[in-house]
C-alpha cells in the first residue's frame, strides 16, 4: 500500500497522487523523487563514483562474492517472494543478482542519489525506481522481502529506518540486511566511506528487534580472509584516500583470484550450515514479527 508522506494516510490507487491531500511526488529527472531536498546533499559522497563503481563491481573478489552469499540467503529465507524491495540499491550490481534470484518477481529499488538510480535502470530496466529518505519510506505492508545492504552504517538515525523497514513489509514478509563488523576494524576507508559506525552483533541484534523484527538468522561473513582484511585496514589508518576509493578495490588481477576462490570457499560452508563468529560483515535474516 503507498503511503503519502504529506498527509500520512495509506492509499492504494494505481498512481502516485494521494486521495486525500492531492500531494504528487516531485520528479527528478526521469525518476520519481520522495525527498528532493536530498539529492544535493551530498555529505562529502562523490556521486561520480557510481561510475567507477559500476566497472569494479563486475569482477571484483568481494562484490561477486557478497552476492553469492546474499542469494543463498535470500533464497532460503524468502524462497517465494514476489514483492522485492531493496534499500539504496546503488549502480544496480545487487539488484540484477535478485532479478536472477527472482524472475518473476516485482523489484523496486531506491537510492538517495538518481546517478546511481540511472545505473541501476540499465541493468534491471524492469525495475520500479525511485529517490528515497530510508528514514521516511512511501508505502505500509507492501513487500515480502525488503533488503539492505551496507545501508544502516550510512544513516544517522538507523533505528528509524528500520522502524520504517518493518511498517513497509507485509504481515509474514521480512527483511534481510548486512552491515560492516567490529569496530576495532575501523579504518580510513570507513571515514572516506561515510559510515556512521560499525556494528557488534549484540548491538545489530538490539535494534533489529525494537523495530519489531523477529531473527532468523544472524552470522558474519568475510571471516576466512579477516586477516588480511586486518592488516589491510591497519596499513590504512594513517592513510588518506585522494579519490574516496577503498584500496581494496583497486587490487591486481591474481590476488582477486585468490581472494574469489577463499570467499567461495566460505560461501560454501556457510550454505553447509557453519557461523562464523568474526567476520568483516553481519549478515541478520529478520521475519516480520
Amino acid at each position: 500500500m503507498k503511503f503519502c508522506l504529506v498527509c500520512r494516510q495509506p492509499f492504494s490507487d494505481a498512481v502516485w497522487k494521494c486521495p486525500a491531500c492531492g500531494h504528487v511526488p516531485a520528479e527528478r529527472g526521469e525518476f520519481m523523487s520522495f525527498a528532493p531536498t536530498l539529492t544535493a546533499q551530498s555529505n562529502g559522497f562523490n556521486p561520480d563514483l557510481f561510475q567507477r563503481f559500476e566497472v569494479i563491481e563486475v569482477g571484483h573478489f568481494w562484490f561477486v562474492g557478497r552476492n553469492e552469499i546474499l542469494r543463498d540467503r535470500m533464497l532460503r529465507h524468502f524462497p517465494n517472494a514476489k514483492n522485492l524491495f531493496e534499500i539504496e540499491c546503488g549502480t544496480g550490481f545487487v539488484l540484477s543478482n535478485m532479478r536472477r534470484a527472482f524472475p518473476a518477481a516485482q523489484l523496486n529499488e531506491c537510492d538517495i542519489f538518481t546517478e546511481g538510480l540511472s545505473f541501476a535502470k540499465q541493468r534491471v530496466p524492469s525495475a520500479f525506481l525511485f529517490q528515497m529518505n530510508a528514514c521516511h519510506i512511501p508505502f505500509r505492508n507492501e513487500f515480502d522481502m525488503i533488503g539492505s545492504f551496507d545501508v544502516l552504517e550510512h544513516i544517522e538515525d538507523d533505528e528509524s529506518a528500520l522502524k520504517q523497514i518493518f511498517l513497509a513489509c507485509q504481515a509474514g514478509g521480512g527483511l534481510i540486511l548486512t552491515v560492516p563488523q567490529h569496530r576495532w576494524l575501523w579504518s580510513s576507508a570507513d571515514d572516506y566511506a561515510h559510515h556512521k559506525r560499525r556494528y557488534t552483533r549484540s548491538e545489530l541484534l538490539e535494534i533489529v528487534r525494537l523495530a519489531g523484527f523477529e531473527v532468523e538468522y544472524v552470522g558474519s561473513f568475510i571471516s576466512l580472509l579477516l586477516p588480511v582484511m586486518l592488516i589491510s585496514r591497519l596499513m590504512q589508518k594513517s592513510s588518506q584516500a585522494e579519490d574516496q576509493m577503498d584500496a581494496g578495490f583497486k587490487i591486481g588481477k591474481l590476488a582477486n583470484s585468490v581472494l574469489g576462490v577463499v570467499l567461495k570457499v566460505e560461501r560454501w560452508l556457510i550454505a553447509k550450515g557453519l557461523s562464523f563468529p568474526l567476520g568483516g560483515s553481519l549478515f541478520a535474516g529478520c521475519q516480520e514479527g
